[in-house]
């Protein structure tokens, strides 16, 4: 599919990927007024709104950013995005969770790390933009990595969040989820799944809704998505990442990431390859 002939292009969309100098980070810059509905990543997320604001509902609830303000989402973390009057545009960083984990290791001793979904933080913003510039492979990477640790100390000082991640969810829900993550690109139908759970389809779809935030059948082609992303990463063609992931097709596939990710699957692995 040409970008051109996506939907998005009848509205403001504009998506920069860059090429980035240290393994496990990746950079975007969007400009958009794209309405994300909620997916989540693998990696762990900080950027900083450049322009307009938007609202998302991240696990704390709603939030709402503007100019200046740091954003950030955790792997896994159901999220959305809509704008407030106008596209929007921010620069984010996504950091592969090995990466942080290893960073933080003698601060936390392994447990989870979790970011607050948005941060009123001028200095971590300025941080935040130093690093995506020194990303730059014709820079040093000695500089960015002691960038990014600069950006991580400040998070984890003022903007993580404390207590459990994720609420307690009913055994029900947990079993589709943990059905559903182990084999993403199986074609299970709603009927199989709810009745290896030991519940109707009503009740799971409505217990997933209000645990997880979106449907059995979203958080399945949203792990489909992700697992595309790992197969381009690491060289297969488009056409074989949507095999591999589960999807129909090519273009399927590329409908999905462009709705999940605002880009194409083919300018995402221009950048990464």
């Amino acid at each position: 599919m040409n970008e051109r002939d996506h939907p998005l292009a009848k509205k403001t969309h504009h998506v920069v990927p860059h090429r980035s100098c240290l393994p496990g980070v990746e950079a975007l810059s969007l400009l958009s007024e794209h309405v994300f509905p909620r997916h989540a990543h693998d990696q762990y997320g900080i950027g900083v709104i450049t322009t307009g604001a938007q609202k998302s509902w991240s696990e704390v609830g709603a939030v709402e950013s503007a100019v200046g303000d740091v954003i950030m989402v955790n792997p896994g973390e159901m999220h959305d995005g809509s704008p407030i009057g106008g596209a929007r545009g921010w620069h984010i960083l996504y950091l592969e969770p090995d990466l942080v984990m290893r960073e933080l290791a003698g601060e936390f001793g392994g447990g989870d790390v979790v970011f607050q979904p948005v941060a009123h933080d001028r200095a971590l913003a300025r941080e935040v933009m130093k690093l995506l510039g020194a990303l730059e492979p014709s820079t040093t990477c000695d500089d960015a990595e002691e960038i990014l640790l600069t950006c991580l100390a400040r998070v984890v000082q003022q903007h993580c969040l404390s207590g459990p991640r994720l609420p307690r969810r009913s055994p029900a829900v947990a079993r589709a989820v943990q059905w559903i993550e182990a084999e993403p690109d199986a074609a299970t139908p709603l009927f199989a799944l709810a009745a290896s759970c030991g519940v109707s389809r009503f009740q799971l779809i409505r217990g997933f809704m209000r645990e997880v935030g979106t449907t059995p059948h979203a958080y399945r082609i949203q792990l489909r998505v992700r697992l595309a992303r790992r197969h381009l990463a690491q060289g297969c063609s488009v056409a074989e990442a949507a095999v591999l992931a589960g999807f129909a097709d090519q273009s399927h596939l590329t409908r999905a990431f462009v709705r999940q990710f605002g880009i194409t699957p083919g300018r995402y692995q221009a950048a990464v390859g």
